[in-house]
């Protein structure tokens, strides 16, 4: 039954961000949600109470997921190999199940800084950078590994508004692969 719960949860994230994502967070309702999910209103309301909820909900989880790979890396030494796992890592994360989120975030940037959650979500990302390069790092060095983060969420928005039509996976791939040459060196 747990189980069954935690999937009712996460399709409702799901679907909620596509719906803010499409619509924007201010004209999305709560009862929008439930009939593109087919359910009723209190049973939405039985997994959450409000819009702000599920946000909420979203980032704890992808915070958790962010601090896993930070603690990976940390216990790591810091090799380029270790650092192409990281991105690796990321690349996966955002393939999964966060790729609704990111595209959320674009959309929403507003209501995102607004979030104590999203504050959080900003923290973690430095901390994941952090894992990339170090304070005693060149400026070079430091700046390629922030661009290496931005090419993996770059590659999750369609690269058609720039002038590239690639599929879906292939513009992943594309990405880890322009994030890995920046923090391998080359």
């Amino acid at each position: 039954m747990g189980a069954r719960r935690s999937d009712t949860r996460e399709r409702i994230q799901q679907v909620a961000l596509e719906l803010f994502a499409e619509r924007g967070y201010e004209k999305t309702s709560l009862r929008e949600v439930a009939e593109r999910l087919d359910i009723t209103r209190p049973a939405l309301y039985y997994h959450f109470k409000a819009k702000e909820d599920i946000l909420n909900g979203v980032i704890e989880d992808l915070t958790a997921s962010m601090e896993e790979i930070v603690e990976w890396a940390g216990a790591q030494p810091r090799t380029p190999e270790a650092r192409v796992e990281v991105l690796r890592r990321i690349a996966a994360l955002l393939e999964d199940q966060w790729r609704p989120l990111v595209r959320f975030a674009q959309v929403n940037q507003d209501v995102m800084a607004g979030l104590p959650a999203g504050e959080e979500m900003r923290r973690r990302m430095i901390a994941l950078i952090s894992v990339l390069s170090g304070p005693g790092d060149d400026p070079v060095r430091q700046f390629e590994a922030r661009l290496a983060v931005i090419a993996l969420i770059l590659g999750t928005v369609p690269l058609s508004i720039f002038g590239m039509d690639l599929p879906e996976k292939e513009q992943s791939a594309t990405a880890l692969t322009v994030a890995t040459r920046l923090v391998a060196g080359g």
